[in-house]
C-alpha cells in the first residue's frame, strides 16, 4: 500500500496554481483523510523561463511526455483546456496507467466515452467533478447521492459570465454590449465570449449532466443552444412586468417520449429560487422522483472553488488507489440514446412583436395561434413612439416546438406584422 502519491499537473495558470495552494494549505488534512502524503513532482508549462512560485521538490517542463511516461507519477491533474491536443496526451498518460482528474468540460463533453473506455481497459480512474458548476458538487451528487432516484428533470445556470451580463442588465438598466465589456474588464468574460454569450460552454455542462442523470449516451450536437445576444433591456423590464426574470438556463427533461435538452434565455417566475441566482454565481435545480426538488448553489467558477473540486477527485482517485478499486467506477449508460422530436418538445413561450395598429389585426394574430391550438396565458399591448404602431407582448400555454415555429412562420408572412423581436422560452408559471 502506497504512502506517498505522486502527481504530475498539466498547465499552471489560475486553477492551476489553485490546486497547488490547496495541496500546500490542506496537506495534514488530506493526509489525515486518505492516509498518504501528496506531492506535485512535475509541472507542464509552455514558457520554462516564466517566474513562478513552486513547492521545492517540484520541477518544470514543456513536454507532456515527460509527465506522460514518468513511472513515478500516479496521478495526472489536467487543468490546461484544450481538445484535441489535450485528448492526446490523456489517451498516452492512460496507456502508461495514469489516472486522470479534469476540469475540462469541453473535452469530456466530446470525448468522454473514448477516455472512458480507455480508462476501463488500463484499470484507471477518471474524475471531473470540476467540468460543471466549478465549487459546486453537481456531478458527485448525481452520481452517488442521487444514485438511487430517477431524475426527470434538471435545470441550472451553469455559465458565471451570461449570469453575471444578464445580472447587470437587470439591475443596472444597461444595454448588452456595455455589460460585456464590464465583464471583460473584470476578468468574468474572455476577450472573445463566443463560447460563453452564444450558449456553448453551458450546452457542453448540460450534456456532461444530461449523460449521468439520465444514464444516455447524450451528445452535445443533440442540444438546442441560444445564447444571450438577442435580449434587450425591454425585454428584462417587460418580463418583470409579466412576473418573471430572464437567465440564460440550461434545461434537461426526461420523460416516457424520450430526453430533450436546450439552453436558451427563459423566462423564470420571480419567486422562482433560480431568479435569485446572481452576479457569477451558478446553480442546478434536479427533481427527482423520490426525492421530489433540489436545488445546488455556489461559485460555478474561480481559482480556488473550482481547484476545491479537482482536489476533492484526486482524494477519491488516492481513496480507490489505497483500496485497489482504481477503473471501476464507470458505469455504462443504462439507456440507449432517445432524443424527443421537435412535436414531443413542449413548452411555454414568451413572444414579443411590433405590428400596425389597424382593424382587424388582432383577429388576424389570434386566427393563427387558434391554428395551432396555441391559447395565451398572458397578453399585453401598448402603442409604441412610431405612428400606427403597437407593441405587443405575449405569454402562451404549454405548445409543442413544432406548432409554434409553424406559427411563428405564419406570423412573419402577416403584412400587419412589422417585426418579431424576441422569442424566449418560459418556465414556470402555470
Amino acid at each position: 500500500m502506497k504512502n506517498t502519491i505522486t502527481v504530475g499537473l498539466l498547465g499552471l495558470g489560475t486553477v492551476g496554481s489553485g490546486v497547488i495552494e490547496i495541496l500546500r494549505d490542506h496537506k495534514e488534512r488530506i493526509e489525515h483523510k486518505t492516509g498518504c502524503d501528496v506531492t506535485i513532482k512535475s509541472v507542464l508549462v509552455n514558457d520554462l523561463s516564466k517566474p513562478r512560485e513552486l513547492p521545492a521538490d517540484t520541477q518544470l517542463t514543456d513536454r507532456s511526455e515527460d509527465i506522460t511516461r514518468d513511472p513515478e507519477i500516479d496521478v495526472i491533474v489536467e487543468v490546461m483546456g484544450g481538445i484535441d491536443h489535450t485528448l492526446t496526451i490523456l489517451l498516452e498518460a492512460i496507456e502508461h496507467g495514469k489516472h486522470i482528474v479534469t476540469a475540462n468540460k469541453d473535452l469530456v463533453a466530446q470525448h468522454g466515452e473514448q477516455l472512458f473506455e480507455a480508462c476501463q481497459k488500463h484499470k484507471c480512474d477518471l474524475y471531473y467533478e470540476a467540468s460543471v458548476a466549478g465549487g459546486i458538487p453537481i456531478i458527485r451528487s448525481i452520481m452517488d447521492g442521487l444514485s438511487s432516484d430517477r431524475i426527470r428533470k434538471m435545470m441550472g445556470i451553469v455559465n458565471g459570465t451570461t449570469n453575471y451580463i444578464m445580472t447587470k442588465m437587470a439591475q443596472d438598466g444597461v444595454d448588452f454590449d456595455s455589460v460585456l465589456k464590464e465583464a471583460q474588464d473584470l476578468g468574468f468574460a474572455e476577450a472573445d465570449p463566443t463560447a460563453d454569450v452564444d450558449g456553448l460552454d453551458a450546452a457542453r455542462k448540460m450534456t456532461i449532466l444530461s449523460i449521468l442523470g439520465f444514464s444516455m449516451p447524450y451528445s452535445l450536437e443533440d442540444v438546442d443552444i441560444k445564447g444571450i445576444r438577442g435580449i434587450s433591456s425591454d425585454d428584462i423590464t417587460y418580463a418583470e412586468e409579466l412576473g418573471y426574470r430572464i437567465k440564460l438556463i440550461g434545461i434537461a427533461e426526461n420523460d416516457h417520449n424520450g430526453v430533450s435538452v436546450s439552453v436558451e434565455p427563459t423566462l423564470l417566475p420571480i419567486q422562482h429560487p433560480l431568479s435569485s441566482v446572481n452576479d457569477e454565481y451558478n446553480a442546478v435545480y434536479v427533481h427527482g422522483d423520490a426525492v421530489g426538488e433540489t436545488m445546488f448553489y455556489g461559485p460555478g467558477a474561480g481559482k480556488l472553488p473550482t481547484a476545491t473540486a479537482i482536489v476533492a477527485d484526486l482524494i477519491a482517485v488516492l481513496k480507490n488507489i489505497r483500496l485497489g478499486t482504481t477503473g471501476t467506477a464507470y458505469v455504462q449508460p443504462q439507456f440507449p440514446k432517445q432524443v424527443k422530436t421537435k412535436k414531443e418538445q413542449l413548452t411555454k413561450k414568451y413572444i414579443r412583436l411590433h405590428v400596425d395598429d389597424q382593424a382587424g389585426m388582432l383577429n388576424d394574430l389570434t386566427n393563427i395561434f387558434a391554428e395551432y391550438d396555441i391559447s395565451f396565458d398572458q397578453f399585453i399591448q401598448r402603442p409604441t413612439e412610431q405612428e400606427g404602431e403597437r407593441e405587443l407582448m405575449l405569454v402562451t400555454h404549454r405548445v409543442s416546438e413544432e406548432d409554434f415555429e409553424k406559427a411563428r412562420q405564419d406570423l412573419e408572412s402577416l403584412t400587419s406584422v412589422r417585426s418579431i423581436d424576441s422569442i424566449f422560452r418560459v418556465e414556470g408559471g402555470e
